[in-house]
């Protein structure tokens, strides 16, 4: 009678079992790797705003500094734009119309320094709300302050007389007492209810 040979666990269930403890070692790895590489680069609010240095018709210089411990609005744009800025602009005055003796500053800064100085900037936005500062500068700290905002801007291709468009985002910006990004603030509804908005942050 021929010898039983002994019995061994079969090997499909110990091949079956290796599988499942290498496959949890290395989602657990991989949850680890993730954990370690991708917790500081986490996307910020910080990512919008920061550090700007710009020049009001007055002469004054208007930063992020000069601005801290008060909310206020930012929107780039430029003096000849044909209808988008004067269009914002305005619904930004009938907001801050709407907060009686305490509206916070709104700045307007220039894609287009070449054309738009200091003092053009003023004279511009002295058709609107008194709160609305209108900014410039040099090229570069205009290129800076559009870098802090995530600003689109592009100069289109001149006219035959020389004249030019840009091309711009157009987003108002809401920062925080700390000048910090708060939301992209809708005014594309009644002044009453975005002025009550922001005296939320005053």
């Amino acid at each position: 009678m021929p010898a039983v040979q002994p019995k061994s666990p079969p090997r499909s269930r110990a091949f079956a079992l290796r599988v499942i403890a290498t496959l949890v070692a290395v989602v657990v790895l991989g949850v680890v790797a993730f954990m370690l590489t991708s917790g500081p680069e986490r996307p910020r609010a910080a990512l919008i705003g920061g550090a700007f240095s710009l020049q009001a018709g007055d002469g004054r210089t208007v930063s992020d500094q000069t601005l801290r411990g008060r909310p206020f609005l930012v929107y780039f744009g430029y003096t000849h734009c044909p209808d988008v800025c004067p269009t914002e602009l305005a619904r930004i005055s009938d907001v801050l119309n709407q907060m009686s003796d305490k509206p916070i500053p709104a700045l307007f800064i220039t894609v287009d320094p070449e054309r738009d100085t200091p003092k053009l900037m003023q004279e511009y936005v002295s058709s609107f709300n008194p709160a609305i500062i209108g900014l410039s500068g040099s090229r570069q700290a205009i290129d800076a302050a559009e870098k802090t905002f995530r600003v689109f801007a592009r100069k289109g291709e001149p006219q035959a007389d020389g004249d030019y468009s840009m091309d711009h985002s157009s987003i108002i910006y809401l920062m925080d007492k700390n000048g910090a990004f708060v939301e992209a603030f809708n005014v594309e509804r009644a002044p009453k209810d975005a002025a009550k908005d922001l005296e939320r942050f005053l």
